[in-house]
């Protein structure tokens, strides 16, 4: 399997990209920077992922050659577990570094020589760099990347009480984001309540005893008449997930709804909350962020995140709101 993923590479990539990654030069861009950058994104499902897109628009400004690869375990016929070899295919291919996404972020660790220390507390990487000396190194840019929207977005945001909808990999990441921002509590409801309860404990010893709960969703009508804001987190609102993750009677203008999905980046939730008066983030800002902590992990370049900003409005704004 790793072979038929070499292969696709390097017939992609006939005009070399088969040894592209560190040590690479020979291409001088606009920016006279003679380094050539070959990353990818490993995960389940991502044709339609807009990171390609916003790596290679910043690339482009900056005069770097910059090639972002989709490897789909779908389309290469692989389960999640064929992770560790995709990245070591990718290692002997010359990648600089990858993303890594669902369902493979906690996967991935056992097969990394090492984990930043945000990734290590996480529990889950969606960044791997290939250092100069090969190791491949695993990195969190999710919980960077929504910390850094929400502060943009809402920085006066009250936090005493926060409901966070969903306890999957992005929610680890998020309600990270959102205890380290400052949050007094952070109760965590999931349909699967065991999930929810272990997200909660993993907190609770990170952060202390007490910052976090886990809750099951008939309990949200007390919660999110109490709640200060709602961190959602979860598939729903997406194209192909449309709806309301919770009844529309359940919001109320006190409320502050800070969403994770992107595409499109007005989800129904999103549009209902606004009508009621209630403060909104969309994950337009999320995506962009923790797009722009890989690039400056892959390159070492300073990102313009407000033109990236830019990119996402004008790329998940072209996907239209389900009605």
């Amino acid at each position: 399997m790793a072979d038929v993923f070499k292969d696709s590479c390097e017939v992609e990539g006939g005009d070399g990209f088969g040894s592209a990654g560190a040590g690479v030069s020979g291409f001088d861009g606009s920016g006279g920077s003679g380094r050539s950058y070959l990353v990818g994104l490993i995960g389940s499902g991502i044709g339609p992922s807009l990171s390609p897109a916003l790596h290679e628009r910043e690339a482009d400004r900056q005069g770097l050659r910059y090639v972002y690869r989709l490897i789909d375990i779908d389309v290469l016929g692989a389960g999640p577990e064929a992770v560790g070899e995709l990245v070591r295919a990718a290692r002997d291919l010359g990648f600089d570094g990858l993303n890594i996404t669902h369902p493979c972020k906690q996967l991935v660790i056992e097969h990394l020589d090492g984990l930043a220390p945000q990734a290590e507390a996480l529990g889950a990487v969606n960044t791997v760099v290939f250092e100069a000396d090969g190791r491949a190194i695993g990195h969190n840019t999710d919980v960077t990347g929504f910390a850094a929207s929400f502060a943009r977005g809402l920085p006066d945001a009250p936090m005493e009480r926060v409901v966070q909808l969903g306890a999957g990999g992005a929610g680890a990441a998020v309600a990270h984001a959102t205890l380290t921002l400052g949050a007094g509590r952070v109760t965590v409801v999931d349909a699967l309540p065991e999930r929810a309860r272990a997200l909660a404990d993993s907190l609770n010893r990170h952060f202390g005893p007490d910052r976090a709960t886990g809750a099951t969703p008939d309990r949200l009508p007390e919660l999110l008449a109490a709640a200060d804001g709602v961190v959602h987190a979860t598939p729903t609102g997406m194209a192909a997930h449309p709806g309301l993750p919770f009844p529309a009677g359940l919001l109320h203008p006190g409320l502050w709804i800070a969403e994770v999905v992107y595409r499109p980046l007005e989800t129904q939730l999103l549009r209902t909350a606004r009508a009621l008066g209630c403060a909104t983030l969309d994950g337009g800002g999320m995506a962009v962020f923790q797009a722009a902590d890989a690039f400056r992990l892959f390159t070492g370049r300073e990102p313009d995140t407000a033109r990236m900003l830019a990119d996402i409005a004008g790329l998940a704004g072209a996907v239209p709101a389900p009605k």
